[in-house]
């Protein structure tokens, strides 16, 4: 029992489970915006438990088939999978577990969300395979994240509406917009094993240049999705606020200076998730 025990924590820090804040706010905030405020503590703890369970899923399985690449990468070398420190064995039981565990939390929900955890699980799963031949893989990473607000709406209300759909191309271009950022780390490794990640194809200065094109769309999207649902002006403002975020974290990184990629990637990014859904919160029950 020991040896799982540690195994488990040992793959929990190899996906970076706190990563989880990106995706879990905007779930909160599909499903608040559905109830009007009022979800109910069932909901609220499973679509907790779907989320992490999936995105385990999705993580877990990215580490098992970039693997080779892992072991190549020198950025990636000491990863778990890599060292030896865990073993693909107890990985693939992993992620058998958090795909059941997903899978049984979505049909507490309700029937839709059982039937759309299969392909949803495949759609996260299939990202770690895009980059081997698409530039618009990071996009494809975007759309998978950007589920999670159409996850949350659905776990209360079954039924596709405006809001959600925008808040899923918000999503998806800001996933893709700092995914494109911390791309550029790999870019001389991506072009000497033939990945096909948009900054190894097309260079670091385009691949800014998209990145800030995606972000600025993403706050057209946040702010459209606030007019769709009814939110009041204090939602605005923090979505503007989001915005200006958004900015900075331009300026953080060069093509010449990837020194910071990392405040921009996380520590930016996951503020603003939580900055959104708190927005959402204040304007629902202001």
């Amino acid at each position: 029992m020991n040896k799982i025990w540690q195994d488990t924590v040992v793959v929990c820090r190899m996906i970076k489970i706190e990563h989880s804040i990106f995706a879990l706010p905007f779930a909160y905030t599909g499903l608040f915006l559905a109830s009007g405020g009022r979800p109910g503590w069932g909901a609220f703890v499973l679509l907790t438990i779907a989320m992490v369970a999936v995105r385990s899923f999705a993580m877990g399985v990215n580490r098992v088939v970039d693997l080779r690449f892992d072991r190549m990468n020198p950025r990636t070398q000491r990863r778990p999978l890599v060292t030896g420190e865990l073993s693909v064995r107890f990985t693939l039981i992993f992620l058998a577990i958090t795909a059941l565990i997903f899978i049984a939390a979505c049909a507490g929900l309700n029937l839709a969300c059982f039937w759309l955890s299969f392909p949803a699980l495949a759609w996260s799963g299939l990202y770690s395979f895009t980059k081997r031949f698409t530039p618009w893989c990071h996009f494809f990473l975007g759309s998978v994240l950007g589920l999670a607000p159409v996850a949350g709406w659905l776990a209360f209300d079954p039924v596709l509406t405006l809001p959600a759909v925008l808040l899923f191309c918000g999503v998806t271009c800001w996933v893709a917009g700092f995914d494109l950022l911390y791309a550029c780390q790999d870019v001389e490794f991506d072009r000497k094993v033939g990945l096909y990640s948009m900054p190894a194809l097309f260079g670091v200065e385009t691949a800014l240049a998209v990145s800030s094109f995606s972000h600025a769309i993403t706050g057209a999207f946040f702010l459209l999705a606030g007019w769709a649902a009814g939110l009041g002006a204090i939602y605005f403002l923090v979505t503007g606020f989001c915005c200006a975020v958004l900015v900075w974290e331009h300026l953080l990184i060069k093509a010449d200076d990837m020194s910071r990629v990392n405040m921009a990637f996380f520590t930016l990014n996951g503020g603003i998730s939580m900055a959104i859904f708190g927005g959402v919160i204040w304007a629902i029950f202001a």
